[in-house]
């Protein structure tokens, strides 16, 4: 793989609003994956409040949602959430599901932590970019 077609790759990560992208050509495989904290800006409502503390306070991370979809804290309704309120959580771990078009997402943190809020209701639908949770970084 040239540098035109990272460049490619990336420019396609960027323009679609992904967070991940893998692609692969027979024996060639490369995934390109952008930082998951991104801390956008929602005019009004409680989110808008949670993301501008976010903002101002270093140790606080805002987990938003990659895609287009359906929140879900548990993999099915008879179980428990995937994490509450005050749950520490370590890199990797599932922290939700977004179904999107009837495939299951798992939404993973990317930094050990404590989780300040959940700020979405299950069954809710979700934006992308949509805060989802907040994490104190420990």
């Amino acid at each position: 793989m040239d540098l035109l077609e990272l460049q490619q790759i990336i420019r396609l990560l960027k323009e679609e609003g992904l967070t991940e992208i893998t692609v692969w050509n027979a024996d060639k495989r490369i995934t390109v994956r952008r930082d998951g904290r991104v801390r956008p800006s929602i005019p009004g409502g409680e989110q808008a409040s949670y993301t501008a503390e976010a903002a101002e306070n270093d140790s606080v991370d805002v987990i938003t949602a990659p895609l287009l979809g359906t929140f879900y804290s548990r993999p099915s309704p008879e179980d428990e959430p995937f994490v509450t309120e005050g749950d520490e959580v370590s890199p990797g771990d599932t922290v939700c599901i977004i179904d999107a078009m009837k495939v299951m997402n798992e939404i993973k943190s990317e930094s050990p932590g404590r989780i300040k809020k959940v700020l979405v209701e299950d069954g809710d639908p979700v934006q992308y970019g949509q805060p989802l949770l907040l994490l104190e970084r420990t």
